[in-house]
């Protein structure tokens, strides 16, 4: 069965205005670590070939705007992650340019030329309140400088300016030897095809049109004029479209997995074994023969019921398409912008730092560049897109409806965008569980520090924040009441802790994975039977827990019982 449409519209979601050219990678070796002899000389450490003086920052150059990436196809009918069997390549020769430093600064104006400077006297102060007092005002300043190189994110970058918005590297020699070749040996280029993302490769999705600019509050502030209505009206409109778009999709990937189940019930029906005792005559229908036959009526009644539920959805998008279509033209006349720009990527910047803070939290340590005291020569200990994947698949198998959501009784696996922020925090967060206008089948985003103390726990963090904030969006005004949250806020409550419930909710997962899914018994006994009926683990967990323990056995046979008596 087919499923194609003559009536063409729009392009597929992520839903685009503007259809952009590829951006070239750029290709750049990079070495040494040396950098000016200044820098040098104030960590003391000797540069290696010829010295160099600082730069002229009258004559530092810009970058040349080049074009963006087109939209990525997202497939909803994965229901794994990508098997990763490669977690590092050979050392790239990143850090054997002199230039180095000088090139990662330049082209930035009084932004590089006030890095240089902070930069030279936090590094020369000997007393611990000056440098105090330098590290203070760098940070600042560094951000500054970091927010105008990401503006020309999709041109093409020299190597260290994107190793600088990538992993915080201003200048190579703050970091030993071991560690740049640690650095030098994470994987560039995303090959597993999953949607994890470093900054660089996040800000040129969003450049590109590809993944939306991520919501913020300031809308709620700021007083709407008439372009900003139309914009808010538009942006719904695709959020219709992806809604339906997304339904389509997913519904015709199970009308193909029930086809294919149909084929080969059809060639077990039509298989007949010869008659032991009446030679050329075949047996009739066999009892599995028999049990195909009736699952293969059920199979045909399910398809025409799911083909007609494709139709309606069809007629649904066809609808939202004209939306779009006609807010488009809406906006045009008043003319608000239908295209990111350098503005849309400064937000987004803007919104990154935000991020990190709220990774790193209030009392860690937001020093943004990559120093070697601040992170171990481990690439395992680092979040790596491939050290990411590894371990959101392992808390997956534990916790199988983690990236599940369903509408109009629909089940779809949607794993949000994972973006990769270059700093020390220990946690990780859910900036947006999915779009506020595509509740569906929108992704959400969540944020991961590349060097956390312990990385494992960090992902946990996430996943668990993550859990809490789908759960609570979807029981909306009743979280306290309904659903996972409701359950969970009425045993905080009764429990009578203070303090904020969704941290004791994450908490109380990251145990829950780490601890509970192995017979370890850390959590209060409510709060155990509130996970085992709302975050069950898969069947063969149960199937072992139950002989781990008293506490594990009575949740396996009430599950039982609720299993005879149909439902909780």
């Amino acid at each position: 069965m087919a499923f194609t449409r003559s009536r063409v519209r729009l392009p597929s979601p992520p839903y685009t205005i503007k259809k952009m050219g590829s951006a070239e990678s750029e290709k750049q070796g990079v070495s040494s670590g040396s950098i000016d002899p200044e820098i040098a000389d104030l960590m003391g450490i000797g540069v290696e070939g010829d010295q160099e003086e600082a730069p002229d920052f009258a004559d530092l150059m810009g970058e040349k705007k080049a074009g963006a990436l087109e939209p990525e196809q997202v497939n909803l009918s994965r229901k794994t992650f990508a098997e990763i069997d490669k977690f590092e390549e050979d050392p790239k020769p990143y850090f054997k340019d002199k230039d180095y430093y000088k090139i990662a600064v330049s082209g930035q104006g009084d932004r590089s030329k006030k890095v240089h400077d902070l930069l030279s006297r936090f590094l020369k102060a000997e007393d611990p309140q000056d440098r105090s007092m330098f590290r203070s005002k760098l940070v600042p300043a560094y951000w500054d400088l970091a927010g105008g190189i990401a503006t020309a994110v999709c041109s093409n970058l020299p190597q260290p300016k994107i190793l600088l918005l990538r992993f915080g590297i201003l200048t190579p020699t703050l970091i030993t030897a071991e560690q740049r070749n640690v650095i030098a040996r994470i994987i560039f280029d995303n090959t597993t095809g999953e949607l994890v993302y470093y900054v660089d490769e996040w800000l040129r999705k969003i450049a590109s049109g590809a993944i939306p600019v991520s919501s913020t509050d300031e809308t709620k502030v700021v007083k709407r004029n008439e372009n900003q209505a139309v914009a808010i009206k538009l942006n719904k409109a695709r959020g219709q479209y992806d809604t339906h778009y997304g339904l389509i999709t997913g519904k015709g990937a199970d009308i193909v997995s029930m086809e294919h189940r149909l084929k080969e019930l059809v060639v077990q029906v039509i298989t007949h074994q010869d008659h032991p005792v009446y030679k050329g005559l075949k047996m009739p229908y066999g009892p599995d023969q028999k049990a195909a036959l009736n699952e293969m009526s059920d199979l045909i009644r399910k398809l025409g019921q799911a083909d007609k539920e494709m139709q309606g959805m069809f007629r649904g998008l066809d609808n939202a398409a004209e939306q779009v279509e006609e807010m488009q033209e809406k906006a045009r006349e008043v003319g608000a912008s239908v295209d990111v720009d350098d503005e849309a990527i400064t937000k987004e910047f803007n919104t990154i730092r935000q991020m990190t803070k709220m990774c790193i939290g209030r009392q860690g340590n937001h020093f943004p560049i990559l120093m070697k005291q601040y992170f171990r020569a481990n690439i395992r200990d680092i979040a790596t897109r491939e050290n990411v994947i590894r371990e959101m698949a392992r808390v997956e198998v534990l916790d199988p409806g983690l990236f599940e959501r369903t509408f109009k009784r629909q089940t779809s696996r949607i794993v949000p965008y994972v973006i990769l922020l270059p700093c020390y925090g220990d946690r990780g967060i859910c900036w947006e569980p999915f779009d506020r206008f595509n509740k569906a089948t929108s992704r959400g985003r969540v944020a991961i520090p590349m060097f956390p103390k312990d990385l494992r726990t960090a992902v946990l963090y996430t996943l668990g924040d993550l859990r809490w904030q789908v759960a609570k969006e979807k029981a909306q005004h009743y979280w306290m009441e309904e659903g996972l949250t409701g359950k969970y806020y009425m045993n905080f409550t009764d429990r009578k802790l203070k303090g904020d419930v969704k941290e004791f909710f994450i908490q109380d997962y990251i145990l829950w994975i780490s601890k509970e899914s192995e017979g370890t018994q850390k959590l209060d006994r409510e709060v155990r039977g509130v996970f085992w009926r709302n975050m069950p683990f898969p069947q063969h967990i149960k199937d072992n827990l139950k002989n781990r323990g008293f506490v594990y056995n009575e949740l396996y046979k009430k599950d039982s019982n609720i299993a005879r008596s149909d439902g909780y």
